[in-house]
């Protein structure tokens, strides 16, 4: 890398399904300095570790993801790694966040992207279906082994009126901590990545 950076924590945030983690590849291409901390990969390492038999014990597992994600988040600032994290951030997590970027001394981007709900549920579902999506995702009881060949048939599944509620009423639109760099993701193609790539080496460059 050309250039020395700073401490630095991008949050790739917005709508669910708006590309995040193809986004996060392009920037570790760019700037591998940076180390992911996956909040959905500590998730479903979770649900295959204590496995849930309803909804409440299913809670409980990810309310123990979070602590951990915390806790490698806070690992990671104290050894001064630069940080980047995809979810749908929500003022839920900005508090603990916010503390431990001013805690050690972090600058924190915040990449929020937005767009068309109809058409980021049908990308949501599409992946939903998908054999290669953790099951944990889609059912009220789990354990590791466990299998659904018809997705469709999953309890859980996220209905078109649940994401939308989701995504206008859970604050995911509003997120900011830091710098901010909005994209509309409605469609994939016209993303300008080379802009938002430079922004970041300018944002994080000492």
């Amino acid at each position: 890398m050309g250039f020395n950076m700073k401490k630095c924590m991008i949050l790739l945030a917005g709508y669910p399904a708006t590309g995040k983690s193809s986004m996060c590849a392009l920037i570790l291409k760019k700037y591998p300095r940076f180390q992911t901390v996956n909040q959905d990969e500590m998730k479903e390492q979770m649900w295959d570790e204590y496995g849930f038999n309803n909804q409440e014990e299913k809670t409980k597992v990810e309310n123990m993801a979070w602590a951990r994600y915390y806790a490698v988040i806070e690992e990671k600032m104290k050894q001064g790694e630069c940080i980047i994290s995809d979810y749908p951030f929500s003022d839920k997590q900005k508090g603990r966040l916010t503390d431990l970027s001013r805690k050690y001394g972090y600058e924190v981007i915040t990449i929020r992207s937005l767009g068309n709900i109809e058409h980021l549920y049908e990308v949501s579902r599409k992946r939903d279906l998908a054999q290669d999506r953790h099951l944990g995702h889609l059912v009220s009881c789990y354990h590791k082994g466990d299998v659904l060949e018809d997705r469709t048939q999953a309890d859980s599944l996220v209905t078109y009126e649940i994401f939308q509620d989701r995504c206008l009423h859970k604050g995911y639109d509003k997120f900011q901590m830091g710098h901010l760099i909005e994209v509309d993701a409605s469609d994939f193609s016209k993303i300008d990545y080379a802009q938002i790539l430079e922004e970041i080496g300018k944002l994080c460059s000492e």
